[in-house]
């Protein structure tokens, strides 16, 4: 079936024409629609508005929203009984677009209710809109606004919104003069807002808009209708079927569909007759190219329709073998009429078969089929709306199909409209008859439609035929020309409405009244009718303080607090009469003065010095007199330095240069004819306060001292609010004030001051009035602090009759300074402390002497400088007087547990730390013998012993033994040093033989190795010719080496450096002979060689050496070993086997094996013993590993040690 044009998409679906009332059966005895004149519809492709059928196939919805019913996907339902064509179309559209109502559904639809539902369902499943735009109605050349709402709370950016006419054209194209699109973002509510203003608004504006939103997946449309109305005139004596003619070529609005031509006041223009055109015929001659040309110049609209039948066409010219005849493209019959369908055969033994919207029709009293010849016939009776759909007839595989329009016979106007008077306020009713009942019905007011809803005072009542417009509480303003329309007439009525006569019930009073009473002007009139009130002329506007009543017929104007802005004349005046009712008002009040101002007794303080100037406010109407009085002595208006001042609202002392005799009660009288006040003000003079005498201060400290002062004399008449102190440097003029809030005592401690800077404070006292003059400065004072205590107080030695003490100096000093240190003790079970210095110790250690032997004693030590001494410090714990006995302990340093290895020139400086008392003798050894100290330097001290060499030789090498001896008690060391130089060169370096380009070395390792072990040789040749060395070889452990790639026929020389941890020997060792290198042509036999055996026992090259080792950090025992094959590392402790213990990891790297003792304890001490096997034989070597532990006091093994400031317990 024909689908919609582009033009189509934004008009409303015009209906078939209805037939002239003269021949209302000629198209029922014809059947069908002749296709000759271009402005019939039917041509055109167009069916009528609200066929179900035809909006099946075209997929469009009728009347007023063809794009919206097809996205919805509803059918017509209450929608359609509302809309109305563009312009304000009157109910003569057409009995089938706007008594579709009272049809029958057709197969596939569903009542207007049920698809109403489905709407709305559709409605509610909105994702993204949260307010859709709704249709519309603006009057040519006036502005419409559409607004679309989209939440954004869940988007994470901007929808796209889209806004379309019709089916395909987006409006953001056509922006600019008359469309204006817009789009704003609510922070707050987060609400994106879309706009579309279209600016006046023109007839062809008019049609179905969309508005679609997308974001990512999500989607959401809506659909809304606009309908652009011709201002307002009478309506025109027009037939309304000439609504439903296409406007000739030469108007204007050529080509479109005229509907508001109903409305408009115009003449009709005369059509010309034209000669009949078969469009038909015009579309199959014509090319594609000029289908939208003869579209315009014929008035088609639904051009695609009409192509879509055209192609059809010519498919069943082309291919139909069945018929000889098909079916006309579409027939027309009147409601109730009798329609023919009528087909020829090619072959009369074929098969017919008729159907309607794919259902096959059977043979009834309804649907009667003949065959005559080769034609079929099928026959509709009493055709009604329901049988408006599309039918086809089947013959073997082909079909042919057509399409059925009936019309309903227009509705007439039975009883006419009656012209009408009333009075406002009064109800009017406007009543006809038509000649069907429930029949479609349009009204208006001076040509402008009435459209009834719930907010408005125009009601229409249906009953049967007949049709009632109900006006409630008529107006002037409802004085029209009224009129009803439907499809075959129409009726119009003049209505007057005018004013009933107005009498004067209550008139309104004049009224005086007292000042903050109330005001009540009351009238009534006959009729229950507004007015407007005017004050001096000027309209009176409701306030919270000025309230206007209508009840009825009844008028107040309420003022509940008469104010004296409320006097004057007062007029009501009814709406629509030139009737005034005028009152007067006046308002009264005695005299009154207001202290609100003031404080609670009335009293005003002014500073001495200053100008007073007392304005009280007081009210009175009339205005009241004033008189000021002091003592009974009146105070007059003048030039005097007390006077007064009078104004209307207020009254004013003025004292000039306030004097402390000013001070007093003054008086007020005010008197009018309403009455008398009185009131009395006490008047206070104040002046600051007189400096305070000089602090002083009491005590002083490192950074701060404490001072004190007396209040001042006089407060100036006012409390003394508190005071500011300042202070500054004895040798500067600069004062820096301490606060900045006030202080509220006579005493104050400054801080933050310089130590041994001396200053001076001075005190200003405050009142309310303002700051005193400062008072004289204090005595100068100076800032200082004794120290804090001394720290760390030990006991250093103890004898039988001494204690030494030894102490670090205070933390903090101050600017005083230290002088010195006191030192006291006292017995123990006494508190007499007893000073042990007779002067200051300079030091920080001192010998107390003369105690008794066993005694118990207590010590502290005091800090002294210039401000006295400091807190002292004490000892712990008491001291017993006895010397003790403390074993000599030798604490080798862990690299010296090992051989020490320096290199010759280099100094040697080694110290060993001990411990014993009393002091013990120490005894130096070198192999057994006394050390030479014109070579090696011996120091020794209480706590360690150093040994220096300061350039070391060969002969410094050796073991040195250190005994420790205490009384009975020894201790002994041992240290191997060992002193290495570079080693000498080989001694003897031969040719062994020469073959090809290779020559076989071997040497003879030096002599002397530096008193270190060789690490390798470094092996150079040098050609004869030149004599320039060149390295072959470094680091070669091997004492024979074969010289490989040598140049044939040179002549080489080589020569060989020893190599220990030093470095190259200075001297090399050249080979006697030359080699020569033949050239080609020489025969070489290739010496036999025995294969050299690799294989050795294993042998320990490093032992393990005895270590010490300190509980809880890592220890480790390290040896080498050589051998191959490659020896397997065992670790024993105590002859047992190591082996999963996760205390202990063992490491074997290029034969240095390494046993790791993680965190040891005393436990882990003992004898330690790595074991080496290979298939040659077994070594084993053994060491002994000691854990000390060291902690506060206690020293294991070993006997007990007391650190500094400890005793024997």
């Amino acid at each position: 079936m024909p689908e919609p044009t582009k033009k189509e998409e934004n008009e409303v679906l015009a209906p078939a024409p209805a037939p002239p009332p003269e021949e209302p059966n000629k198209e029922k005895e014809a059947g069908t629609v002749p296709v000759k004149e271009p402005n019939k519809e039917k041509e055109a492709g167009t069916a009528p508005a609200k066929e179900p059928n035809k909006e099946k196939e075209a997929g469009t919805a009728p009347a007023k929203e063809p794009n919206k019913e097809k996205e919805a996907g509803t059918s017509p339902g209450k929608d359609e009984e509302d809309a109305s064509p563009p312009g304000g179309l009157p109910p003569g559209l057409g009995s089938r677009a706007l008594e579709r109502k009272d049809s029958e559904w057709s197969i596939g639809e569903s009542p207007a209710g049920e698809e109403q539902d489905k709407q709305n369902a559709n409605s509610q499943l909105s994702i993204l809109f949260v307010e859709k735009p709704q249709g519309g109605t603006v009057k040519v050349g006036e502005n419409i606004t559409f607004i679309a709402k989209v939440k954004a709370e869940d988007l994470l950016r901007k929808p796209t919104v889209k806004w379309f006419k019709g089916k395909w054209m987006d409006l953001a194209s056509k922006a600019g003069k008359h469309l204006q699109l817009k789009e704003t973002f609510e922070r707050h509510s987060r609400v994106y807002t879309f706009e579309m203003q279209i600016i006046k608004a023109k007839e062809n504006y008019a049609g179905n808009y969309r508005c679609e939103v997308s974001y990512k997946d999500k989607f959401d449309s809506c659909s809304f209708d606009l309908e652009v109305l011709e201002s307002t005139g009478t309506t025109p004596n027009i037939d309304i079927r000439s609504a439903f003619k296409r406007s000739g070529e030469g108007q204007d609005d050529a080509g479109e569909l005229d509907f508001s031509g109903l409305l408009k006041r115009r003449e009709v223009k005369p059509q010309e007759e034209q000669p009949e055109v078969d469009v038909w015929e015009l579309l199959k001659n014509a090319k594609p190219s000029e289908y939208e040309k003869i579209a315009f110049q014929y008035g088609i609209t639904d051009l695609r329709g009409m192509l879509r039948r055209l192609k059809r066409m010519r498919r069943v010219e082309k291919k139909s073998a069945a018929f000889a005849r098909i079916l006309d493209p579409a027939y027309q019959v009147d409601k109730g009429g009798r329609v023919r369908f009528v087909v020829e055969l090619a072959d009369p033994k074929l098969e017919v078969k008729w159907y309607k919207n794919g259902q096959e029709i059977r043979p009834s009293t309804k649907y009667i089929f003949e065959h005559k010849g080769c034609e079929r016939i099928m026959f509709i009776n009493n055709c009604v709306l329901t049988d408006d759909s599309e039918y086809y007839v089947t013959a073997g595989d082909e079909k042919c199909s057509t399409e059925l329009f009936v019309r309903e016979p227009p509705v007439m106007v039975t009883k006419q409209l009656e012209d009408t008077k009333a009075y406002c306020g009064e109800r009017v009713e406007l009543e006809c008859e038509v000649s069907e009942d429930d029949a479609n019905v349009k009204w208006f007011k001076n040509g402008e439609e009435i459209i009834p809803g719930p907010k408005s005072r125009y009601h229409i009542r249906v009953e049967g035929k007949k049709h009632i417009l109900i006006i409630d509480g008529a107006t002037k303003a409802d004085s029209a020309e009224y009129s009803v329309m439907t499809t075959g007439g129409q009726s119009s009525a003049k209505l007057s409405v005018d004013l009933k006569p107005l009498k004067i019930l209550t008139p309104l009073t004049d009224q005086t009244v007292n000042l903050g009473k109330e005001i009540c002007l009351k009238c009534e009139v006959s009729e229950n009718i507004t007015g407007k009130w005017t004050k001096n002329g000027l309209p009176v506007q409701e306030t919270d303080h000025l309230k206007i009543v209508h009840k009825g017929r009844i008028h107040k104007l309420v003022i509940a607090n008469a104010l004296v802005e409320d006097e004057g004349d007062y007029v009501f005046t009814p709406d629509a009469y030139s009737v005034t009712l005028p009152a007067k008002v006046h308002v009264v009040d005695p005299p009154k003065i207001n202290l609100d101002g003031l404080d609670a007794d009335n009293t005003v303080t002014v500073i001495a010095g200053n100008k007073l100037r007392l304005e009280i406010p007081i009210s009175g109407e009339p205005p009241p007199k004033a008189l000021w009085s002091r003592a009974d002595k009146a105070i007059m208006e003048g030039s005097g330095r007390i006077r007064s001042e009078n104004y209307p609202d207020s009254t004013t002392l003025v004292i000039d240069i306030a004097e402390k005799d000013d001070s007093g009660v003054y008086n007020i009288n005010l008197k009018n004819e309403a009455g008398e006040a009185h009131a009395s003000i006490k008047i206070k003079v104040v002046d600051i306060p007189d400096p305070p005498v000089a602090p002083n201060v009491t005590d002083v400290g490192d950074d701060w001292c404490i001072m004190t002062w007396d209040p001042p004399l006089y407060d100036g008449g006012s409390p003394i609010l508190g005071y500011f102190i300042e202070r500054k440097k004895k040798q500067s003029s600069r004062w820096m004030r301490l606060n900045f809030d006030l202080c509220k005592e006579t005493i104050f401690e400054p801080k933050k001051m310089i130590e041994g800077v001396a200053y001076e404070v001075r005190i200003f006292a405050v009142n309310a009035v303002g700051i005193s003059k400062p008072s004289m400065p204090s005595k100068p004072f100076v800032p200082l602090a004794v120290t804090s205590p001394p720290t760390l107080l030990t006991v250093d030695s103890v004898t039988d009759t001494t204690v030494t003490m030894k102490w670090r100096p205070p933390d903090q000093i101050g600017a005083a300074g230290l002088d010195g240190y006191v030192l006291e003790y006292c017995f123990e079970g006494t508190d007499d402390w007893i000073v042990a210095n007779t002067e200051l110790i300079e030091k920080t250690k001192f010998t107390i002497t003369g105690l008794p032997t066993d005694s118990r004693i207590y010590v502290r030590v005091k800090a002294v400088n210039a401000a006295g001494a400091s807190e002292p410090k004490y000892y712990s714990q008491p001291i017993l007087v006895k010397e003790i006995i403390e074993a000599p302990k030798i604490r080798i340093p862990r690299h010296l547990k090992q051989t020490y290895i320096r290199r010759v020139g280099e100094a040697i400086n080694l110290v060993i730390p001990f411990q014993g008392k009393p002091r013990p003798e120490l005894i130096w050894t070198k192999d057994g013998a006394p050390i030479d100290k014109n070579q090696i330097n011996i120091r020794n001290s209480e706590t360690d012993t150093i040994v220096f060499i300061r350039k070391a030789e060969r002969s410094h090498s050796g073991k040195y033994d250190l005994q420790v001896k205490v009384e009975k008690f020894v201790e002994t060391a041992s240290i191997d040093i060992r002193v290495i130089d570079r080693p000498g060169p080989p001694q003897l370096v031969k040719i062994e033989d020469v073959w090809g380009e290779n020559v076989a070395l071997s040497w003879t390792p030096p002599r002397d190795d530096g008193n270190t072990a060789i690490t390798g040789y470094t092996i150079q040749k040098a050609d004869k010719k030149s004599m320039e060395w060149f390295t072959v070889i470094e680091h070669y452990h091997r004492t024979s080496a074969t010289i490989t790639e040598l140049v044939i026929g040179n002549e080489y020389y080589f020569r060989v450096f020893a190599e220990n941890m030093c470095g190259l020997s200075e001297d090399a060792t050249m080979t006697k002979e030359s080699a020569v290198i033949a050239k080609d042509g020489k025969i070489y036999k290739n010496p036999v060689y025995e294969d050299f055996d690799f294989t050795e026992a294993p042998m320990f090259t490093q032992p393990l050496v005895n270590t010490y080792a300190v509980a809880g950090y890592n220890a480790t025992l390290n040896c080498s070993v050589r051998g191959n094959p490659k020896p397997k590392i065992t670790w024993m402790k105590n002859k047992v086997v190591i082996k999963d213990d996760p205390r202990y990891r063992m490491f074997s790297n290029q034969g240095v094996c390494t046993l790791e003792i993680r965190k040891p304890s005393p436990y882990d001490g003992g004898t330690y013993c790595c074991k080496a096997v290979n298939d040659l034989g077994t070594v084993e070597i053994e060491c002994k590993l000691e854990v000390k532990v060291i902690y506060q006091g206690v020293n294991s093994p070993g006997q007990p040690v007391f650190l500094e400031g400890q005793q024997q317990l």
